[in-house]
Parts: C-alpha cells; sequence; structure tokens
C-alpha cells in the first residue's frame, strides 16, 4: 500500500488510500479476533496464529507510519514506554547502553532502576556535546545508543548524524525518540537511526484518546528480530479500537504538527522578548537556543510544538502561574488539541533536571492570541 512517489500529507490523509475490499468502504473495519483459523492441512498461510502479534488491526497503522518513517516496517505496543523498554528488552545483560541525562523522566527511571537491576550497564551522559559520547562510547562494549531529541523538558537537540556515525564506529546501535520531531519534522532514519521510537500517546494520535507506542527500524537485522520477540512474549499490544484510533490521528499529523509549531514559535518569541516575568524561554526554533543551529539541520517545516518557560519569580510564581491560567489546562502529557501546562519539576521529583521555576507547555491548536492572553494574565495574576 506504501506509495513512495505521493507526498507524506498525501499518504497520512488517506491513510495509504487502504479501501476495505469486501464492503468498498473508506475507513477500514475494526478487527477484534483474537485467533485465526487454521487451514486443514495444519498450516497457517493467512500468516496470522493469534492477535497477540499477528493482528490485521495493526496493519494500516504500522505501515503508515513505516512508509512516512522511511522505515523497514512498524510494531505498535501497548504504549511509549512498552515500545521504548523493548529497545532494552531485546539486549543482554552485561551490555552497555548510553542514555541522556535530560529524557523523558518515565524511561530515565526505568533504566536506571528496572534496566540496571536486571542487568544492563546504563550511563547517562550530556548527549548534546557529541565529544562527551565520544569519550563515552566503548567499542566492542557499548551495544546500544539511545537519544530524545528534542528532548523533554529541557528541548536540548542531540546532532542525530554524529551521534550515528560514532555509535555505528563503536560497534553500536543508535535509537533515537522522535516522540516530539514526529516524521512531519525529522526522520532519523535517513540520518542514520537505527530504530526510532514514538510515543504514539502523543502527536501521532492527537487527540489525548488512546495510549500507544510505536517502533520502526531502518532494515530487518537479528537484533529486530529480537525486538518482535519481545513483544510477542511480553505481551504489550495494543488494543484493536486503539489502533483504529490511531489511524485516524495520523490522518491529520501533518496538518496538527505544522500549526502546533507555527503557535509554539509565536508564543516562544513572545515571551523570550525581554519580557518582565520570563527569565528565559527553551524552544529550539529560537536563534539563541542553544541547540538552534543543529535543530535548523536536521528539522525540517518547524521546531515543535513543545516548550519552556523560566519563571523569573521563581518556583512559588510558576506554581501560581500554573494555578490561574484559564484556557491552558494543568495537565500531563502533550501533542493534543488542547494546550497543556505543567510544573515539570513537581511531577518529576527529587533529581529532575527541570529547574523548579520552569513551566512546560505543550501548544495546541487554539488560537495564538488566545494562548498568550492567558499566560499574560496568569502571569499577571500570580503577582510575580
Amino acid at each position: 500500500m506504501d506509495k513512495p512517489d505521493l507526498h507524506p500529507d498525501t499518504l497520512a490523509a488517506q491513510a495509504l488510500g487502504w479501501i476495505d475490499e469486501r464492503t468498498r468502504a473508506v475507513v477500514p473495519p475494526i478487527h477484534v479476533s483474537t485467533t485465526y483459523l487454521r487451514d486443514p492441512d495444519n498450516q497457517y498461510r493467512s500468516g496470522r496464529v493469534y492477535a497477540r502479534a499477528d493482528n490485521p488491526a495493526f496493519d494500516q497503522a504500522e505501515q503508515l507510519l513505516a512508509a512516512l518513517e522511511h522505515g523497514h516496517q512498524a510494531l505498535l505496543f501497548a504504549s511509549g514506554m512498552a515500545a521504548a523498554t523493548a529497545v532494552f528488552q531485546a539486549l543482554a545483560p552485561g551490555d552497555h547502553v548510553i542514555a541522556p541525562k535530560v529524557m523523558y523522566w518515565s524511561l530515565r527511571n526505568w533504566l536506571m532502576g528496572f534496566a540496571s537491576q536486571w542487568g544492563l550497564e546504563v550511563e547517562l551522559i550530556d548527549m548534546t556535546e557529541p565529544a562527551v559520547l565520544k569519550a563515552s562510547l566503548r567499542p566492542g562494549r557499548t551495544r546500544l545508543v539511545w537519544i530524545e531529541t528534542p528532548a523533554n523538558p529541557l528541548w536540548s537537540v542531540t546532532d542525530i548524524a554524529e551521534a550515528a556515525r560514532m555509535a555505528h564506529e563503536a560497534g553500536a546501535l543508535l535509537a533515537v525518540d522522535s516522540t516530539v520531531a514526529t516524521p512531519v519534522l525529522t526522520q532519523p532514519l535517513r540520518l542514520g537511526a537505527d530504530v526510532v521510537m514514538h510515543a504514539a500517546t502523543k502527536y501521532l494520535n492527537g487527540h489525548s484518546d488512546l495510549i500507544a507506542g510505536a517502533l520502526v527500524p531502518r532494515e530487518d537485522s537479528a537484533y529486530w528480530q529480537q525486538v518482535r520477540k519481545v513483544r510477542a512474549q511480553l505481551g504489550g499490544t495494543l488494543g484493536s479500537f486503539e489502533a483504529w484510533l490511531l489511524v485516524r490521528g495520523m490522518r491529520t499529523l501533518p496538518l496538527r504538527v505544522r500549526a502546533a509549531c507555527a503557535t509554539a514559535q509565536r508564543v516562544a518569541e513572545h515571551f523570550a522578548a525581554g519580557h518582565p516575568h520570563v527569565s528565559e524561554v527553551l524552544y529550539p526554533g529560537l536563534p539563541g537556543f542553544a541547540g538552534h543551529a543543529v535543530a535548523k539541520r536536521q528539522m525540517h517545516g518547524g521546531f515543535g510544538g513543545m516548550l519552556s518557560i523560566r519563571v523569573r519569580a521563581g518556583e512559588a510564581a510558576a506554581i501560581a502561574t500554573a494555578a490561574r491560567v484559564k484556557l491552558w489546562k494543568r495537565a500531563t502529557s502533550l501533542g493534543g488539541t488542547e494546550s497543556l501546562i505543567e510544573h515539570r519539576a513537581s511531577v518529576e521529583g527529587a533529581g529532575t533536571p527541570a529547574p523548579t521555576d520552569l513551566l512546560r507547555l505543550s501548544v495546541g491548536l487554539e488560537h495564538v492570541d488566545d494562548l498568550i492572553a492567558d499566560l499574560e494574565q496568569a502571569l499577571a495574576a500570580a503577582g510575580v
């Protein structure tokens, strides 16, 4: 169904142009069967045995995502965490892995907890500095380098192509959490990455109504086959209705991402322009941002819908600001149609890299003037 000669926007809008052959419906049905009929001669010529690994409800979403990422194939998981942890569970105890100090907090905790107890040797570094990565790699020992770019919640940017080059020279794989960039802005596999991960709950779905994750490899390999076994054996698979919803969400992915990027850029520029209540704006689209040059090379069409602001008067004022918004929603997660605000240090707790004066913003699809006005009144009402 992949039509590589068509623009990605077209592939997404038509979800690869799938038609239900039996009914001619332009939206395929939801397949809910858990098991499939064996042929009289005891074979499974349909290729499907049991829905945990062979659910036809996954086919359209997986093939669309693989096409958008220019990958070999895709696998859906029950959550972003299930997808991300499968990347590491396909390794062996004793393997050395490198990950960034600034990354999605739940995965960081899992790496330093369960993964380390299981036997992986986990090293956290400043992934934005290529020299630090080079010094940390152990040729023949490092099995995997994990990067997240832009990285939550400081939106640090890592050079994917350079990280891939160094990882491969050391005999390691490179996996990229590209949840915030989405395939609309960045295709890590084309920059040399081996696997790309998405918390599909976020931008791929875009409507805050399902939990899902996905992995896409650049090519087939023994390692990728091990990842497939992890999904099938541990059972971290998605439900049929959730897979159907994910296709629905991805049909509007390019439109939603570009709109969020444009609004986020406006919001960032407004509050970065010597604002009396904001000491710093963290957003890759700002020329003064530390990772702007790298982001400009590997992000095309925008710099994402996520940014953070640091409230000049400190932690109490930041929390008070979040308490006084009327349009922004005080909630965790990101990438939906509604704009969200969160005091991230409170969520992450001890050891967080998030400054206590930081508010994380997920820009939705509301009008930019309304979003800016709401933040302005909240900052003023907080007495900062």
